[in-house]
This record gives C-alpha cells, sequence and structure tokens, in this order.
C-alpha cells in the first residue's frame, strides 16, 4: 500500500453561493455580492468538486500546514460574507468637548476631538457602508478585512498619546463586532 503525504481540507459550498476559480484568484458571488481575493501561494492546490471546494498540500511542512488553515479561514470569510454583511459597532466617547462625526467619499472626519481645531480623517476601505446615530457608529460590509480596518482605522486616529487612558477616555472604541460584544 503506498504511503502519501498529503493534507485536504474540504469546505461544503453553501445553497445560492457559487464559488469561481481563475488560475490563483478566487471568486465567491451570492446574494450579498461578490468578493474577490488572490490566494497565489503555489503549494496549496485548489480544487471545485461540486459543492466542494478542496485545499490539499503534497507532504505538507509546518508552515504549508498554517497556510492552509489561512485559506480555509479566507474563503470561509468569504463565503459567509457573500450571504451576510459583517458588522462592527463603535462608540464615541468623549468628557468634556462633543465630538462631531461625518463621512466624506471615503474619509470619517471627526472634529472637535479633544477640543482640537484640526479634524482627525479616518480613511474607510472598500466598499464598507457607515451608519452614525448619535454617538453610536456602525460599519457593515461583506469583505471581513475591509470592514475590520476601517474600524482599526477609525479607532487608532483617536488615540491619545502620552496620557493615562485610565484617566482620558475620550476616543471611538469598538464594542461589538457582528453581533458579538466585546468583553
Amino acid at each position: 500500500m503506498p504511503v502519501t503525504n498529503r493534507l485536504e481540507e474540504v469546505i461544503h459550498i453553501p445553497e445560492g453561493v457559487t464559488v469561481n476559480k481563475n488560475k490563483r484568484e478566487i471568486f465567491v458571488s451570492g446574494p450579498n455580492g461578490e468578493i474577490k481575493r488572490a490566494l497565489r501561494d503555489r503549494r496549496i492546490k485548489i480544487e471545485t468538486d461540486g459543492d466542494k471546494l478542496i485545499l490539499s498540500t503534497e507532504y505538507p511542512s509546518k508552515r504549508e500546514v498554517a497556510l492552509l488553515g489561512t485559506y480555509r479561514s479566507h474563503i470561509n470569510n468569504m463565503i459567509k460574507g457573500a450571504q451576510e454583511d459583517f458588522t462592527y459597532k463603535l462608540k464615541i466617547i468623549y468628557s468634556h468637548f462633543p465630538v462631531k462625526v461625518r463621512v466624506e467619499k471615503d474619509k470619517m472626519v471627526i472634529e472637535n476631538f479633544i477640543g482640537e481645531s484640526k479634524p482627525r480623517k479616518a480613511k474607510i476601505i472598500g466598499d464598507t457602508k457607515v451608519n452614525i446615530q448619535g454617538d453610536l457608529i456602525t460599519l457593515s460590509g461583506n469583505n471581513i478585512e475591509d470592514t475590520g480596518q476601517t474600524a482599526a482605522n477609525i479607532e487608532a486616529v483617536t488615540k491619545i498619546k502620552k496620557v493615562d487612558p485610565r484617566v482620558f477616555q475620550d476616543g471611538i472604541y469598538i464594542i461589538e463586532k457582528s453581533g458579538r460584544p466585546l468583553r
């Protein structure tokens, strides 16, 4: 009996979602839109078989096992994003100076943050949709990386440096990711 060192991961494609492969690019489309991603490492083979997507590698090293898991997670997130939006909720917190937030094209403008006269700007990545209601900001989009990076950009631009964060708590903070509150 021949011994093969082959590692496989099978991803089941749900009803209403289609996955297409063009060379080293994966296209996932569903009721919530289409997501495209380049998965370029040649050590991982990607094959479609009906309603299954098979990721495999021959003679895997630790690095290839990790890469296979990374590709599996990326594709699972793409499938989930093609079905429903990823959402992030952020809360605006201030103690003295009321903060004004608005969206201009692909940037979020934060005015009067800690009394500053110059507004701070955070980049909105990809097709992320921004909804501002009072002191709550809701970000949603079908690409988890774009939505998460936009939330991180907003949180990072309001970070106050060289002060005690227990005393000066002003900022915009992520409070919920895709329906799961943070602890």
